[in-house]
Formats: C-alpha cells, structure tokens, sequence
C-alpha cells in the first residue's frame, strides 16, 4: 500500500511538472523596432547605405515601418475573437488598428481584407505586405492574415494574433503556416 501511494505520489510530480505552460510577459515599452541589415553581395563594389531614394519611396517607407511598430506595440496581448484593443486582439484586428493608425482603410475582416490590394508572387513580398491563410478545415474562405514585418534570406517573418499565442512574429517556414498560405497582397 505504502510503495502504491508513493509510486501514485510521484508519477503526480512527474506529470504536473511538465504540463504546465510558459507564460509570456508582455513587455512594457509601447514601441518596438525590427532593423534590417545590408548585406553586400558583390564584393568588388562598396554598399552605400545613404543611397539616395525618391521623397515618395521614403515617405512609403516611413508609413509601412509605422505600421509595423503599431502592431509589433501589441506583442504579447492575448487572442480574443473581435478584439481590437489591448486586453484582446485577433488577426485582422490587429491589423484594422495597426493601419488606421497611419490613415490607410482596411476591412475589418480578414476574407474581405484579401480583396483589397494587388495580388503578388510569395517571391516579390516586402514588408507591409498582407498574407492570407485558410486555417478551417470546415470553411472554403480565407480566415486568418499576418502583416510582413521582415524578409531575411528568403525567409518571411510576419506578425498575427493566433488563438493559441495571441499576437506574435511567426515564419513563413514554419509547416502549419507555410501548409495553410493562400495568397500575398501589397495594399501599399
């Protein structure tokens, strides 16, 4: 009876110790900035990093890297379905809130959000660009959308509100995302 009640006793031990889930804090500052680095492929030639650009393209920039540190401000809030605050956010939220913030209109779902723009290559994405995901067995629609925060080496980190993690920067090379991708927009 003893060696079943401390066998029973620590098998319980065991188990509780592993189920328990990491909790993600949200850190305090409001502002968040991702940088990208020039990498100079050519060698032979010098990377002049203050190449002169249009008064258009920079003011694109500018507006796209807005956008980006409006969204990238809510990591960490939680997943709520209709949520567009801080106490909770879902993906095409985020995304509403994150654009009207710099004056750029966008529907507030994400189905109809994958009408506007123009449709483009997963080869031509930038960031600000839209990516649209079926994730429902059930429904034939596009129902999720992350905002394209960076491109790396081919690899495409994009910011949304999933109902697991709330708002976080995931990869377009992670399997389930990558399975579940419908189609990219620039609406910029």
């Amino acid at each position: 009876m003893n060696r079943k009640f401390i066998y029973l006793l620590s098998s319980f031990l065991i188990v509780s110790c592993g189920a328990s889930k990491k909790k993600i804090s949200s850190r305090n500052s409001d502002e968040r900035k991702i940088t990208v680095e020039a990498r100079n492929t050519d060698t032979s030639k010098p990377i002049n990093i203050l190449e002169v650009k249009s008064e258009k393209s920079r003011s694109e920039d500018t507006k796209v890297d807005g956008i980006i540190n409006s969204a990238l401000a809510f990591s960490g809030t939680r997943y709520k379905y209709g949520g567009t605050t801080k106490k909770g956010m879902d993906c095409s939220g985020l995304l509403y809130v994150a654009f009207n913030d710099h004056d750029v209109s966008l529907p507030r779902v994400s189905y109809v959000m994958a009408e506007e723009g123009e449709n483009i290559k997963i080869k031509n994405v930038d960031k600000g660009d839209l990516l649209f995901f079926k994730t429902s067995k059930k429904s034939k629609k596009i129902n999720h959308v992350g905002l394209v925060v960076s491109v790396d080496d081919g690899e495409i980190k994009f910011i949304h509100s999933t109902s697991s993690r709330g708002v976080i920067v995931s990869s377009l090379k992670e399997g389930y995302w990558n399975y579940a991708f419908i189609k990219a927009t620039r609406v910029l």
